[in-house]
């Protein structure tokens, strides 16, 4: 229970999201150009977002946001935090 009324951060991020999960992306932790890149692609707080498939051998994965299908790297996936649900 919070008391001081404020919502927990989630601890969540893209690369927990198993395929067809759904979750809404919280915020983005990343350099300010790329953060620019992927708000442009949709990938903004609030966004529903669905992890789609994932490359042989553990490459890019798919996201569905916005309309749109992205890959994503790990590295970058692992800094946009969700919610999950």
């Amino acid at each position: 229970m919070q008391l001081n009324g404020k919502k927990p951060t989630p601890s969540a991020t893209l690369m927990d999201l198993r395929r067809g999960e759904q979750g809404t992306i919280h915020d983005l932790h990343l350099p300010a150009d790329v953060n620019q890149r992927l708000m442009e692609l949709g990938f903004l707080p609030g966004a529903s977002i669905r992890a789609g498939r994932t490359a042989p051998g553990g490459g890019p994965r798919v996201f569905e946001v916005d309309g749109s299908e992205v890959a994503l790297r790990g590295e970058t996936a692992r800094l946009i935090r969700i919610e999950r649900g």
